[in-house]
């Protein structure tokens, strides 16, 4: 069987510790028989054709600003069948204004005004699909409660209840979809390294969705 190829592009914001997450994720694709390149900065983004030869490419960039020619390239490389795959603000607020990047991703990243505990429950959906296998179907999660814009076509695998001013709504918290050839999975769980200590099926999760959205 040929070796996966996965490239993780890392940096942004320390608060999301993304060279730690990036080793963490390295580690265990590689574990399962991918070959992980590590960038520091988007200067893979720079040739589009290049990008083709991987079959996963993980965003570990908050608040980045890569150059239009670069989010094209990234966005093509998807659309042509590369996988995409991520967590937290590392994917959901990776590149804040690209709007291909982000209709592509599924969601993106608004606000967390409550911080604290909060309950996550599987959906339905989720209960039959093989990335949350060995997730409980209600836990407690102490975090950033992600609020994002969404595109309502994904499918959602975990929600939660937000609830601010007064208002409560039904919020997802983990999804995928197919994005052209690609396949894109994202989380938004997983600000502090400790919760994957914490919650192991939360890593588990991640790590399920990061080998499904590999190019097969």
């Amino acid at each position: 069987m040929q070796t996966k190829q996965t490239l993780i592009i890392y940096g942004g914001w320390d608060g999301h510790s993304p060279e730690k997450n990036a080793h963490i994720f390295k580690d265990a694709l590689e574990a399962n028989g991918h070959t992980v390149t590590l960038a520091n900065s988007f200067d893979p983004l720079d040739d589009g054709e290049a990008l083709l030869n991987y079959d996963l490419i993980i965003p570990m960039w908050t608040m980045g600003e890569p150059s239009g020619e670069q989010m094209n390239h990234l966005v093509a490389a998807i659309r042509n069948g590369v996988g995409l795959a991520g967590s937290h603000g590392g994917m959901g607020d990776a590149f804040r204004g690209q709007l291909d990047y982000e209709w592509m991703v599924g969601g993106h990243f608004v606000g967390h005004p409550h911080v604290g505990n909060y309950e996550v429950r599987v959906t339905p959906l989720g209960q039959s699909d093989s990335v949350m296998a060995e997730v409980p179907t209600n836990f407690v999660y102490n975090s950033e409660q992600y609020y994002m814009m969404m595109d309502p076509a994904v499918e959602v695998l975990a929600e939660t209840t937000y609830t601010y001013e007064e208002r409560d709504c039904t919020m997802p918290v983990v999804w995928k979809r197919n994005w052209g050839k690609g396949r894109v999975f994202y989380s938004a769980l997983g600000h502090d390294m400790q919760e994957f200590t914490d919650h192991p099926y939360v890593l588990d999760l991640t790590i399920k969705g990061l080998l499904w959205a590999t190019r097969d």
